[in-house]
């Protein structure tokens, strides 16, 4: 039977002070606090880890604890209502609670579907299963670094996770180009670290940032106005803009708007009215703003093409695709963010790239000079709270020491 952890410390506790004599006035006694896990008391239960094996199904994990087939059945129509028994990966971990005796029997099993969530199979009272989650502790962290090669490097050269210039390149996606960043720009940042039974597991919000580019600062501040959140600087602007500075996550720009370029395969000049983005094949492709997709679909030496009408004034198109986001066809309205396609090499391309192409009334126009206007700003009835906001983190911010490393 599992029993709230505060109900049975408040239980042994006036157990205890009801059956002692008194020592002092307004002194409460406490007996030792269980030990639990999973919201069960283990105190008296064998407690055996381990992880499901290639193959290997629930039936199986049961069957090695003698659990009869009946019961099995039993537990598997129970768990229909909370979890699908045929998901269980191998490589996950599972804890069986058993009998502290020769007999070992059976009380709980515990898979593990993710590092914070888990499944309870409870065979001790009556067949039930229901699901749990573990406490994620939130700490608060900071980092900085200096760019020598790029965001990712500084990171891992300062003895942060890589994964967290991803993060940070998410919150300035508008502002800051970072394939464009110098050696000698640096940043700050004050970010949460998701942590389970003592485990990393992932980034919580970035609650401030200053990234330093060009030798211009660029703030950024994490706030939530009418149940909305979002990122603004320090003059309360937000930093969310029209459209994306990118509409992927590329390696470098083979090739820039021109209106004369020396074609690879045709190996003539001609014009080319867009911006050549190197990527990974397959690399998910963003809309870079909100619209309606005018066409998706096959277009001559462009491959597999999609445009998108943002307004009466922009529309964009992404070339040489591999292939196009589920749902993605003609009609369809996309949002800033959304993934309507993915890299490849269709049509009349040397290798996997995107083609990506700005359009303002209809004319063709360079991708990398378009300027996007911001979103909407703190509004004013938040503004007096922002700036407490500001003056708190900004200070934090200023007090980060700067990693600096050589530049080569």
């Amino acid at each position: 039977m599992m029993i709230a952890a505060g109900a049975v410390v408040i239980a042994f506790s006036y157990f205890q002070f009801e059956n002692q004599p008194p020592k002092s006035k307004n002194i409460i006694v406490y007996d030792t606090i269980p030990t639990i896990e999973y919201g069960i008391i283990i105190d008296s239960l064998r407690v055996i880890k381990d992880k499901v094996r290639k193959n290997q199904f629930l039936s199986d994990i049961l069957s090695d604890y003698r659990v009869d087939n009946s019961t099995i059945e039993r537990l598997t129509r129970q768990a229909l209502l909370v979890f699908d028994v045929r998901k269980i990966r191998a490589g996950n971990n599972y804890t069986a609670l058993c009998t502290n005796n020769p007999e070992r029997k059976l009380h709980y099993l515990i898979y593990e579907d993710t590092p914070y969530s888990y499944v309870v199979f409870d065979l001790h009272d009556s067949v039930h299963v229901h699901r749990g989650e573990k406490e994620i502790r939130v700490n608060i962290k900071s980092a900085s670094g200096v760019i020598t090669s790029s965001l990712w490097n500084a990171m891992t050269e300062n003895g942060s996770d890589p994964l967290l210039a991803l993060e940070l390149s998410e919150v300035y996606a508008w502002t800051i180009d970072f394939f464009g960043i110098q050696k000698g720009d640096y940043f700050k940042l004050i970010y949460e670290e998701l942590t389970v039974d003592d485990k990393f597991i992932g980034f919580g919000k970035i609650h401030a940032a200053l990234f330093n580019n060009e030798q211009k600062d660029h703030y950024a501040f994490y706030f939530v106005q009418e149940s909305e959140a979002d990122y603004f600087d320090d003059k309360g602007q937000s930093l969310r803009r029209t459209f994306l500075k990118a509409p992927l996550h590329f390696k470098r720009i083979s090739s820039h708007y021109s209106h004369s370029r020396m074609h690879p395969i045709l190996k003539v000049r001609r014009p080319h009215l867009g911006v050549d983005y190197a990527a990974d094949y397959g690399t998910p492709v963003q809309a870079v703003g909100d619209g309606t997709i005018v066409s998706a679909g096959r277009d001559g030496a462009a491959g597999n093409m999609i445009k998108i009408r943002h307004n009466g004034t922009y529309t964009t198109a992404y070339l040489h695709l591999a292939k196009f986001g589920p749902g993605i066809r003609k009609g369809v309205h996309v949002r800033q963010g959304d993934v309507i396609g993915y890299v490849g090499s269709s049509g009349r391309s040397t290798g996997p790239h995107l083609d990506f192409r700005f359009y303002q009334n209809g004319n063709p126009v360079d991708p990398l000079k378009v300027q996007s206007p911001p979103a909407e700003p703190v509004k004013a009835s938040y503004l007096s709270e922002y700036w407490k906001t500001v003056m708190n983190f900004k200070s934090h911010l200023d007090s980060i020491p700067l990693q600096k490393r050589p530049l080569t």
